[in-house]
């Protein structure tokens, strides 16, 4: 019967892997230092939409990132639950999310404000605060810390 279960019950594996050093690792200390490390991982700022997540040690080391989305040229599905489920895979005690807008248009839109509330809750319940919302263009970029949203 043991056998029998094992063939129909999936196994979740749950895995984080850095091959940085501690000692090597980028720190984030302002939206500015966040948008610079966006841009080493962003793939392309102009062609469609990307939204990542930057996650964070206890020093605002980062530990690494992860794309939770690729959209169109105006837009792209986020959900909240893999943005955290990579926070809680890789012990983050904090966060960063980012996306692009490839308009070049720098003003956050209603769905991304909705979008920052909605983590920045999510964040609360699991004690892993979300520090900034940034949207990146191809000359420029907006920080929701910086601008007293978040």
């Amino acid at each position: 019967m043991n056998t029998l279960l094992n063939n129909r019950i999936a196994e979740v594996s749950l895995t984080y892997s850095s091959k940085v050093p501690a000692s090597e690792r980028i720190q984030v200390k302002s939206s500015h230092d966040a948008e610079k490390a966006f841009r080493l991982v962003f793939p392309d700022l102009e062609y469609r939409e990307y939204f990542y997540v930057m996650l964070l040690n206890r020093a605002n080391k980062i530990l690494g990132t992860f794309q939770v989305s690729s959209g169109g040229i105006t837009g792209t599905v986020v959900d909240p639950r893999l943005v955290f489920q990579s926070a809680l895979k890789a012990n983050a005690t904090s966060l960063i999310v980012a996306h692009n807008h490839p308009s070049g248009q720098l003003n956050p839109s209603e769905a991304d404000i909705e979008l920052t509330k909605k983590l920045k809750a999510g964040g609360a319940v699991l004690d892993i605060p979300v520090l900034d919302h940034v949207i990146i263009t191809e000359s420029s970029y907006y920080s929701f810390a910086d601008e007293g949203i978040i």
